[in-house]
């Protein structure tokens, strides 16, 4: 097997499974520290690569693109937070189910009255355009490795925010007794506020990211949802650090199945039925991972402490 194939699928893997980490953080911050399971979180992750690749097409930046994504998304969070979830605070999860799948359909048919049904072209940035020589012998887009630096210098970020600051310690506070922590004068409800208007644009930040890579089209936030749930189940809910090992072992294992079963898969059998056969068998091995993980830590590779 070539190496420098291989040497490419795994930064492939990273860079998906850094993109993964920016929408599961969102995710494990609101449900383990706010106890709110929130399906729409996909769809603000669909707005932010809808509204940065709309501004990018107008404006030409991609980085002006990517603010103006965040921005507008971290408001229309902030509304849904203000109009919707403050009333599911408290409510057992079938309820915040039900609630935010609602806003899922809301959210898929408000789109396809703005953007239409179709898939909106999502422009690589002119000066990413091209490849990188990595070690002198592998040609790498450029993009690519921004969006790797990107979602490392993210994940740094994170860390120190929520474990070295004291907005970390407040939101570690109100996550383990709320009460008590209204008692000792920490404004709880503008925390919480802060923690969701922060998973908005971690998710607007990936949707921006992953549009140029990926189609930017109505349902791909449900479609990314569910390998995010997978991740922070694997990684343990509430925790940022698993969140991001287990991104990249499942970005990797679905990155790499996708590459390298057909190949496997063609020894012995025909090649269209290997190509179809490989994504399947790419998804499976996702949820064999979850299984394998789940048997020997039920909670997860980290506490919600971590």
């Amino acid at each position: 097997m070539n190496p420098i194939l291989v040497i490419e699928q795994l930064l492939n893997g990273a860079g998906y499974g850094l993109m993964l980490f920016l929408i599961a953080a969102g995710l494990t911050l609101v449900f383990g520290i706010m106890d709110v399971m929130n399906l729409a979180h996909g769809s603000l992750f669909m707005l932010g690569a809808y509204v940065a690749a709309q501004v990018h097409v107008h404006s030409g930046s991609f980085f002006g693109a990517v603010f103006v994504a965040i921005a507008a998304t971290v408001l229309v969070a902030l509304l849904l937070e203000l109009t919707l979830m403050r009333r599911l605070y408290g409510r057992d999860h079938l309820a915040q189910v039900l609630a935010t799948f609602g806003v899922i359909l809301v959210a898929d048919d408000l789109v396809k009255m703005a953007w239409g049904p179709s898939p909106v072209m999502a422009p690589t940035p002119a000066a990413l355009s091209g490849p990188v020589d990595l070690f002198g012998v592998l040609p790498y887009p450029s993009y690519r490795l921004v969006v790797l630096g990107a979602g490392v210098a993210v994940a740094l970020l994170l860390y120190l925010l929520v474990n070295h600051s004291r907005m970390g310690m407040l939101v570690r506070a109100g996550a383990s007794d709320r009460w008590m922590a209204e008692l000792m004068g920490v404004r709880v409800k503008k925390v919480f506020s802060g923690v969701f208007a922060l998973g908005a644009a971690l998710a607007a930040l990936a949707g921006a990211l992953m549009g140029p890579i990926m189609a930017v089209q109505v349902g791909m936030g449900e479609s990314i949802l569910i390998p995010a749930l997978v991740v922070i189940v694997i990684g343990g809910i509430g925790s940022v650090r698993g969140a991001f090992v287990a991104s990249l072992l499942v970005g990797l294992v679905d990155t790499i199945g996708r590459a390298f079963l057909p190949l496997l898969l063609r020894a012995t059998l025909p090649p269209a039925v290997a190509a179809d056969l490989g994504p399947l068998f790419s998804e499976v091995a996702m949820y064999a991972l979850m299984a394998a993980v789940l048997s020997f830590r039920p909670a997860g590779l980290f506490s919600a402490r971590a």
